[in-house]
């Protein structure tokens, strides 16, 4: 398994702080940069975060909200000025109206761009991983999407067995060669020494309200990024703006399984993280509320 580095490069919500910076989660694997939205500022939080702006190989986007989206023009622009040429593609996915929105922002022909609209079911092939869109529910009249990065399963040798064998050194790459190995008169199997080793899996909401569809989603998942607008005194401005409280995001763990909830798009109104955090471990203990640069390595 390799190791996934997560950085939340903007926690906030609608509108920027000093505290919080708008919504972008950078996560890096096998060398490659996959945004997770990129809110305004989202370039100089790469910097000041060490996240490598040129190794961007996806921006994902949940939905077309200015506070998702207006980071993305300066990025291009930086990526495409000539001490920083790139020929690599730049893939930007998401929901229906992306391309003719991305293109309105940016306003040049960019060589390296490419921009793909989605919906639910999309999924594409890392190799080693996937990553696939599910629909949340953040409009009555548009989609919202979230995202699910997951590692493929891998076989692992049973390191007991093995010694047991006395399987070592060379012996290995035979077997993932031929699929078995002699031992003597004994025909040891691949599958009689190896197990399978669940992949890692991360799930990205955007902004959405409570939704069964996110739990199917997640289910299982190591961590759950999931937006709380909203404390429980905002119920009514959460289900109206289609936002999620931070008891609706304690549910959808709790329900989903995870292993671990982080609690991001935080509302500019709330200031003591401690008192989010309280509310939502009345449902879902393992939870953490996100800040500008909080970083999980998996």
């Amino acid at each position: 398994m390799l190791m996934m580095r997560l950085v939340v490069l903007g926690s906030g919500a609608a509108v920027p702080s000093p505290e919080r910076n708008l919504t972008s989660i950078a996560l890096r694997y096998e060398g490659d940069v996959f945004l997770f939205d990129c809110g305004e500022g989202t370039q100089r939080q790469m910097m000041k975060y060490k996240i490598s702006y040129s190794k961007v190989r996806m921006i994902l986007i949940s939905h077309l909200h200015g506070d998702h989206i207006f980071g993305i023009p300066g990025l291009l622009y930086t990526l495409s000025i000539e001490e920083n040429k790139r020929k690599e593609p730049l893939l930007i996915a998401g929901p229906k109206g992306t391309e003719k929105r991305i293109r309105e922002l940016v306003s040049k022909d960019i060589p390296f761009l490419k921009i793909e609209e989605i919906d639910e079911g999309w999924n594409i092939d890392l190799g080693s991983a996937v990553i696939y869109a599910f629909r949340t529910n953040h409009s009555n009249n548009g989609v919202s999407l979230g995202y699910v990065f997951e590692e493929k399963e891998t076989l692992r040798f049973d390191k007991e067995k093995c010694e047991k064998l006395g399987i070592k050194g060379k012996m290995f790459k035979i077997i993932e060669s031929e699929g078995y190995i002699k031992l003597g008169k004994k025909t040891v199997k691949m599958e009689e020494i190896t197990y399978k080793k669940k992949g890692k899996k991360i799930v990205i909401t955007g902004d959405t309200a409570y939704s069964e569809n996110t739990i199917k989603h997640a289910s299982g998942s190591d961590i759950l990024f999931h937006e709380a607008t909203f404390m429980e005194d905002m119920r009514d401005k959460a289900d109206e703006d289609f936002h999620s409280t931070v008891m609706d995001a304690a549910t959808v763990a709790n329900k989903a399984r995870v292993k671990k909830l982080v609690l991001y798009h935080i509302g500019n109104r709330y200031k003591d993280d401690k008192e989010i955090e309280d509310e939502a471990k009345k449902i879902f203990e393992n939870t953490v509320v996100a800040k500008d640069g909080l970083e999980i390595h998996l």
